[in-house]
């Protein structure tokens, strides 16, 4: 299939280097031009848009969205229209909504696909992708999704997908910030952390993610899978879904606040480095 892309950062580039190995006919472009292998790079958005009936889109936020779609000037009706918009970042549910229907109305279709997974997952293809839209475009699309994905799941209608993403940010958060936690604990109350390591490992809360982030922690290793500059982000997206919901959100607001502290000298560590804001608070 014919496919473009665009935004090639952390997240970005491997996935569409695997969109490229899935032998898909890759366009990208970006903000900051870089090359990709197997893949032709566009001069401009609108010969991304030109070109290729699906474009993915894996922007760091809302305003690099909004300004690569041209959105609120004469260029975002031609450049969506006739064009489905794979937009797969993580954003408000209220944004996404919005988005979807001026997408409508200038004649294109919207799809939502946030992923869960960090940069390793990315360059993997074993992200797992949330999707809501048009099924007719859903079916379109899964080519595309299942080449960075391992797995995908249909939410609904927009925002049903970013909602769920959100869902889950609040487990991958609050779980993280408890193992940083826990491994800080245990150093200063004079536990092995290495033995807490392999007891965790051994147990039923293991998984990929504890495995992983334990080992960066005794490593010293805060090279960014998911960077605590972008947690942050993602927490305080959490958090104002949940106000925007009028429900209670108190692991998150703790949370937020113990990234916010970390990423005052340590923005783009891994999302582990903040277990240096929790030793702040003593």
């Amino acid at each position: 299939m014919r496919v473009g892309f665009i935004g090639l950062g952390i997240m970005g580039a491997p996935m569409a280097e695997n969109l490229v190995r899935a032998g898909h006919e890759v366009t990208a472009w970006s903000r900051t031009p870089r090359p990709l292998a197997g893949a032709r790079i566009a001069a401009s958005i609108d010969g991304v848009y030109a070109e290729n009936g699906i474009v993915v889109l894996m922007l760091r936020d809302e305003a690099a969205v909004d300004a690569v779609l041209g959105r609120g000037t004469a260029a975002f009706a031609p450049r969506v229209a006739g064009t489905i918009t794979v937009q797969m970042g993580t954003f408000t549910p209220a944004y996404s909504r919005a988005l979807a229907d001026e997408v409508h109305a200038a004649g294109g279709v919207y799809v939502e696909a946030p992923v869960s997974g960090s940069r390793g997952p990315a360059a993997e293809g074993t992200l797992v992708a949330m999707l809501a839209g048009p099924d007719e475009a859903l079916d379109e699309v899964a080519p595309v999704i299942d080449a960075m994905c391992a797995q995908r799941f249909v939410c609904g209608e927009v925002p049903a997908a970013l909602g769920m993403k959100l869902a889950v940010n609040t487990f991958l958060i609050t779980m993280v910030t408890g193992l940083a936690e826990a491994f800080h604990f245990a150093a200063a109350t004079g536990a092995d952390p290495e033995v807490l390591r392999r007891v965790l490992d051994a147990g039923p809360m293991a998984s990929a993610v504890s495995r992983g982030k334990a080992a960066k922690i005794l490593d010293g290793d805060f090279t960014a899978q998911a960077a605590i500059a972008d947690v942050l982000k993602n927490a305080e997206l959490v958090e104002g879904a949940a106000a925007a919901a009028g429900i209670p959100h108190p692991l998150i607001a703790v949370c937020r606040a113990l990234f916010a502290d970390a990423a005052t000298d340590h923005p783009d560590d891994d999302m582990v480095a903040v277990i240096h804001a929790i030793a702040r608070q003593n």
